[in-house]
């Protein structure tokens, strides 16, 4: 079964898109699970979670999962949210980087994941995905 904002469209927000929220705002239930792809139509994973900088109330990374095989030994990367465009014809984002590429990104086991309010963490993660980082 495909899993998308439609199909998780608990309230009917999204059933007349026309006049509901999407895609200029969204409910984060919608977009938890979404599939994630590059430009190459490659799947690179799908979002398990938006880390919202609590001080703007921005969404700062989507933590993406990546490979493993039924969810056992998956690797976990922080997203910078810059990173992602909505891809509104498919039902999914996109991610400009190559397959091999995202093997070598700062990712994470799910069991010890990184400090990402840490200011050095963070530049690192902004600078493997090319997007800006105030450091603030």
């Amino acid at each position: 079964m495909e899993t998308n904002d439609v199909t998780r469209d608990n309230f009917g927000q999204y059933a007349l898109s026309a006049t509901g929220p999407g895609p200029a705002l969204m409910g984060a239930h919608t977009l938890l699970g979404n599939d994630v792809y590059n430009r190459d139509g490659e799947d690179l994973g799908d979002i398990k979670e938006f880390m919202i900088d609590m001080a703007t109330g921005k969404v700062a990374y989507a933590v993406l999962s990546f490979g493993g095989l039924l969810g056992m030994g998956d690797k976990l990367f922080a997203v910078p949210w810059a990173a992602l465009k909505l891809d509104t014809t498919n039902k999914r984002f996109t991610l400009a980087v190559p397959l091999a590429v995202l093997k070598d990104a700062p990712g994470f086991d799910k069991d010890r994941w990184p400090a990402m309010s840490d200011k050095t963490w963070a530049a690192g993660v902004h600078k493997f995905y090319g997007t800006s980082y105030s450091g603030e």
